[in-house]
């Protein structure tokens, strides 16, 4: 993070200078979200990848969908060193955030607005104390981080058009929780899977078009209409260029005249052109980067009806795999800094976490996990029950 001072002098002529001043720049609290510019590809702004990658992409849409849906839906457990809670305010506040929305509906804007974007924000509306009041998810691309003179943010602002809020950060606990991708070369802002995507997009929606027009043209290659006219007459009069433009457009192009006979006038010949071997590859290209924009984001192939290798020995397996490297991680991540987020307003010291017991995909290796820690003689009671990431009971002891 770079800061500019700028040294004053006297602008008075022949007067002494005063002690140079250290004033912090008027742009320096107004950070940028870097973002990889605009090359030979689409924008990669976060609106824009939303709409190329997300909106307008069957995979990438696909891809977002089954992780938010998919993390949202896991079954979640709050407890502290002492013990696993049925019941608790902070249980009972994510269960209901706001009036529009429940627990899954919340998280899953909260993980779509991660994968989309690189970040993701709540807001707490305060109550006169303890938990806050209402919980929202804000939408990222709206949000600007205000760093202070030492880096950390001193306050976010929410932009709309040409108004803003500003959610200062005062007190102990900030009214926003903002929870970031891993980004090497950015200090406020995550890295979404979108950018690493964003040129499989591209090439997976250029297909897509080129397919479309194939199809707009009865999906038949172009050919040539050769003028062989008569001699000293080398060529059409705009005239008769523009009516067999009509002519062709009209009654020649389109699903519709799909294998309707042309009829040449005198002069005029036609001359197909075949396929040439870089156009027939063009499906290939387009599995390859829809595998690529799958890759991206965590979720095999084989989950999104990709063909191609078969990485994964079954369905079942895939499954196993998606939930194990791509859904947990982030969930985890993402419940860990909203429970330690939320403990700061309620005071205790609790963990949220997802409860790897209830998920079905995870049933055999609990099952396996779960015989081994019990067979395990030489274990103590307290120490099984750490492995397996429950608390201890009261009273309980290392050697009990």
């Amino acid at each position: 993070m770079v800061f500019d001072f700028l040294r004053r002098t006297s602008p008075v002529e022949g007067a002494q200078n005063t002690a140079p001043q250290a004033k912090a720049s008027a742009t320096g609290r107004v950070v940028a979200h870097m973002t990889g510019g605009r090359v030979a590809w689409s924008p990669r702004d976060t609106v824009s990848l939303t709409r190329q990658a997300f909106a307008g992409n069957p995979v990438g849409f696909r891809a977002v969908k089954l992780i938010a849906e998919a993390a949202a839906a896991l079954p979640l457990v709050l407890q502290d060193e002492a013990m696993r809670y049925e019941a608790h305010p902070v249980l009972a506040l994510l269960a209901a955030p706001n009036p529009a929305q429940g627990r899954a509906d919340l998280m899953e804007a909260l993980f779509g607005q991660i994968l989309l974007s690189g970040d993701g924000y709540i807001e707490a509306v305060a109550s006169d104390a303890g938990l806050p009041f209402e919980l929202h998810v804000l939408r990222s691309d709206r949000m600007s981080v205000v760093p202070g003179a030492d880096g950390w943010p001193v306050a976010y602002e929410y932009a709309v058009g040409t108004r803003k809020h500003r959610f200062s950060v005062t007190g102990p606990v900030s009214s926003i929780c903002h929870v970031k991708a891993f980004h090497p070369q950015d200090d406020h802002y995550g890295l979404s899977p979108l950018q690493a995507a964003a040129q499989a997009v591209d090439v997976h929606n250029s297909a897509s078009r080129w397919s479309k027009g194939l199809l707009d043209n009865a999906a038949r290659p172009s050919g040539a209409i050769v003028w062989k006219g008569a001699e000293g007459q080398g060529h059409l009069t705009s005239e008769q260029y523009d009516r067999l433009t009509a002519e062709m457009e009209a009654h020649h192009q389109g699903a519709r005249n799909a294998g309707r006979p042309m009829l040449l006038e005198g002069g005029l010949d036609w001359k197909p052109m075949g396929f040439s071997p870089s156009d027939m590859e063009f499906q290939k290209t387009k599995e390859a980067a829809a595998r690529e924009i799958a890759v991206a984001f965590g979720v095999p192939p084989m989950l999104l009806g990709i063909p191609g290798e078969a990485t994964y020995a079954n369905y079942a397996e895939a499954h196993r795999a998606f939930y194990r490297q791509t859904v947990l991680p982030l969930a985890s991540k993402v419940t860990a800094s909203i429970g330690r987020w939320l403990s700061q307003f309620s005071g205790d010291a609790v963990v949220l976490k997802p409860d790897l017991d209830q998920v079905p995909a995870l049933a055999a290796e609990r099952d396996a996990q779960w015989t081994r820690v019990v067979g395990a003689d030489f274990l103590t009671p307290a120490e099984k029950r750490r492995i397996l990431g429950l608390p201890a009971l009261a009273g309980e002891g290392e050697d009990e």
